[in-house]
């Protein structure tokens, strides 16, 4: 049976497993991209409210914990079978309130997805360590404990994917999440709930909330709440950083970008081009990992008229016909926030070679639409070059060389991914040696790594010490318990000890 969004109601909350209508007077209107219609409405939810949701994780954590790996496995192995088996479906829901493409919609889920898939190797990685006799018959070995109830604070433009990289690990850990979805897509993460307790989870280990600032505050300040998960805008990361680190609690922030990818002139131009146009226009630009700059070095310049050639015939559009190559910008604020920073960077000077604005699509007169857009001759102290436009435009410098292109991508504030198209392996050796950017793509656009490895943001990107999923994603969401143990054979004792023993060896 669909489980398609009904326009015009309540977004309810899941609370120990069912749907409940918050008593909320406070409401924001969801409203789809494609039509700005209202869809729905979702609640500002009560304090009280929070609390309970905080209060039923933490009692389920208390014997979820004590469950054994086994058993937590075997609910992700179901798990990741439910949301495959269903990933028609989950995509509509999606594709509903987001405005994405089919194709584009189910990629989001993939890699939600192949996340899950990571968390059903949980009794290796939760594997401690051990070593024999570190003193004699004193043995010492570590664990690797669930830490208790999680929380994260997903956005907008990954409602599958960014969840799926929090509450599966945090949950197959042994610990209870807390999920505060953004409010223009609500609906994606409560479907992927309801599937997990389908597969036998505890109704109570995931509850989903709603709201804003005020909810979100309510999260960080909760004393049950051990850690905060965020992906979103440098401005909200840093404020959560801030305040759940004063509180004394773990936190995570993955936030702004500004990838660039390097174009050599021994490169393959049309890999090249192929991969540029869909790095920097997939999914209206608005995500992490596009390409937002590209630094064609040297003679790859040449190469630019075909690029813009290419860039002008992809199309936007609505994700029922099909045949579209993006969907609409998530909010008309949004629309015209890229609107603005395009028409600064005119104001300043940039050429501006393809102009999306003004776009318009056939059956939605009233949708966010953005045409492709592309600038030349940009500056690195322009607008347009130092902003995360967080839309389908490019910004296009041409360095003399890898070592300038080097330092245009160093002397950028954010560090999140990048990339070379190069055939030689001396400047991609050089590159990846030199570049200060954690996730290095060589004749790869986005990379993003595969859940096995962590998702590694570096200096404006990233605020905290652990990064989502992958190994250091366990490490987040545990915590190390050492112990040292001696068992004494009969008539055995020792003497009183008032400091320790220099020679280990006794």
């Amino acid at each position: 049976m669909s489980k398609a969004i009904k326009t015009n109601t309540t977004v309810k909350a899941l609370i120990s497993g069912e749907l409940i209508e918050s008593k909320s007077t406070t409401f924001v209107d969801m409203v789809s991209p494609l039509t700005n219609e209202v869809i729905g409405q979702v609640p500002c939810m009560l304090q009280e409210e929070i609390d309970l949701a905080v209060q039923k994780a933490h009692e389920a954590y208390l014997s979820w914990r004590f469950t054994p790996v086994m058993t937590r496995t075997r609910v992700m192995l179901k798990y990741q079978a439910l949301v495959k088996e269903n990933m028609d479906e989950l995509a509509t829901i999606l594709c509903e309130e987001s405005g994405k493409t089919f194709d584009d919609a189910k990629g989001d889920l993939v890699r939600g997805y192949e996340v899950i898939e990571f968390a059903c190797s949980a009794p290796t990685l939760l594997m401690g360590e051990t070593v024999e006799n570190v003193a004699n018959k004193v043995n010492t070995y570590s664990y690797k404990q669930a830490i208790g109830v999680c929380a994260g604070v997903t956005p907008f433009n990954f409602p599958g994917m960014i969840p799926l990289w929090m509450f599966p690990l945090s949950i197959v850990a042994g610990n209870a999440f807390v999920l505060k979805p953004s409010e223009m897509v609500p609906n994606t993460a409560i479907r992927l709930a309801q599937l997990l307790f389908e597969a036998g989870a505890p109704k109570d280990i995931l509850q989903i909330v709603h709201g804003q600032k005020e909810q979100v505050d309510m999260l960080l300040d909760h004393d049950l709440v051990r850690s905060y998960s965020f992906v979103g805008s440098p401005a909200v990361g840093g404020y959560i950083y801030s305040r759940a680190t004063a509180n004394l609690k773990r936190a995570q922030a993955l936030v702004g970008a500004k990838n660039h990818m390097v174009i050599m002139p021994d490169a393959d131009k049309q890999s090249v081009l192929n991969a540029l146009v869909g790095a920097s226009m997939g999914a209206a630009g608005q995500r992490c990992m596009a390409i937002s700059v590209a630094l064609f070095v040297g003679k790859s310049k040449e190469w630019i008229p075909e690029l813009v050639d290419k860039l002008s015939k992809v199309k936007p559009g609505g994700w029922k016909e099909g045949g579209a190559d993006y969907g609409p910008v998530i909010t008309r604020r949004a629309l015209n926030r890229i609107e603005d920073l395009v028409q600064e960077g005119v104001d300043e000077g940039a050429k501006l070679v393809l102009d999306g604005r003004g776009a318009t699509v056939e059956g939605y007169p009233n949708g966010n639409w953005m045409g492709p857009t592309v600038f030349r001759d940009v500056k690195v102290d322009m607008a347009i070059y130092k902003a995360e436009i967080f839309g389908p435009v490019l910004s296009i410098l041409e360095p003399e060389s890898l070592t300038e292109a080097l330092d245009i991508i160093n002397n950028n504030m954010f560090g999140n991914g990048t990339s070379i198209f190069t055939s030689s392996g001396a400047s991609a050796t050089k590159f990846r040696r030199e570049v200060s950017v954690g996730q290095v793509g060589i004749n790869i656009p986005i990379p993003v790594p595969l859940p096995f490895f962590s998702f590694t943001g570096w200096k404006g990107s990233f605020y905290g010490d652990l990064h989502a999923y992958g190994k250091q994603a366990m490490t987040f969401y545990t915590e190390t318990k050492t112990v040292t143990e001696k068992w004494f054979e009969d008539e055995e004792s020792e003497g009183i000890a008032f400091n320790f023993k220099a020679d280990h060896s006794k």
